[in-house]
């Protein structure tokens, strides 16, 4: 994963009023805070980070204190109707360090046929890896899969350096089998009073 240049400023003003006036010009407010440092006040560049989120864990390099740094992003506050990034926290981490992240899991192939239906038990995968070499998702092929099938986090292939941060029996993805209609039910259950008189 290429890790993601954004040109932050300190924030010194606080407060709502701070955080609108900065949102006004563009900026997104932050703090990155880890390693036992105190936490560091930001006003990141609103589309540059907006674009960078769009990428699972992306790796973010910030400027802090005139050293540039590696940061994550933690958790990030979305505006309820247009979810335009109104707050981001941010974890320090340094290279080599491992990091507990979920990736998405996706999928290839097609099930058995006979309308069966697949479940995402999780749609993401926690894993621990070094923290500037994150993958970005895991592929797991449903080829096949009929119903009653699952697959389990330990049954999917992980990326080298990469390690389950979950119980290998836990369950990723299942196939679950057609439901026949409540007009099917109730025709097969006519047919069978029919034969009984």
């Amino acid at each position: 994963m290429s890790e993601i240049r954004l040109a932050a400023e300190p924030r010194n003003e606080f407060g709502k009023g701070a955080a609108r006036r900065a949102r006004r010009a563009g900026f997104v407010p932050g703090v990155v805070y880890g390693h036992g440092h105190a936490p560091v006040h930001l006003n990141l560049p609103g589309h540059d980070l907006m674009m960078a989120l769009k990428t699972p864990n992306a790796l973010l390099v910030v400027p802090i204190e005139g050293k540039d740094e590696f940061v994550l992003p933690k958790a990030v506050q979305r505006e309820a109707i247009k979810r335009s990034i109104e707050h981001v926290d941010l974890l320090l981490v340094k290279r080599g360090e491992k990091v507990t992240v979920e990736i998405p899991v996706l999928t290839e192939g097609e099930l058995a046929p006979g309308g069966n239906l697949l479940e995402h038990v999780l749609n993401a995968l926690p894993v621990e890896a070094e923290a500037t070499h994150l993958p970005e998702s895991v592929t797991v092929s449903v080829e096949g899969l009929e119903a009653g099938a699952s697959i389990l986090a330990g049954d999917i292939a992980l990326p080298k350096g990469t390690t389950l941060a979950v119980e290998a029996d836990t369950v990723v993805l299942q196939v679950i089998g057609a439901q026949a209609s409540q007009a099917d039910a109730d025709e097969a259950a006519a047919d069978e009073a029919a034969a009984e008189a």
